[in-house]
């Protein structure tokens, strides 16, 4: 079963940067696609950013130039590096894992809060 496990949250003030993970011991990272979701309190599930095994990134508008995906197909983790946080960017964050054979998984979720 693969289970993606993500990590990186906790409360920050505005300005400030985090960075996520996302590990999955059972599912070879390369070749799939790799996506951040994140999903405020009354709403959808929305992307944020997303990368496939070529190296081609989609940003949500609402994240370009602040945040960054990355892989590390080496150690089978995924990464987002948030700068300049917003309060509205508060939210749980999850990762989706798209795998070569066309397995989709999610992460559980870890919760980013921003402060005014």
């Amino acid at each position: 079963q693969v289970q993606p496990v993500a990590s990186g949250g906790g409360l920050v003030q505005a300005g400030a940067s985090l960075r996520l993970s996302c590990a999955a011991s059972r599912c070879p990272f390369s070749g799939s696609t790799l996506g951040w979701y994140r999903q405020a309190l009354g709403q959808q599930r929305a992307l944020d950013a997303q990368l496939n095994s070529g190296g081609s990134t989609h940003y949500a508008d609402a994240v370009k130039g602040g945040f960054t995906i990355s892989r590390n197909d080496a150690k089978n983790t995924a990464y987002l590096q948030m700068n300049s946080l917003k309060p509205e960017d508060t939210a749980a964050y999850y990762c989706k894992i798209v795998a070569t054979w066309g397995g989709s998984y999610w992460g559980q979720g870890t919760q980013v809060t921003v402060s005014s």
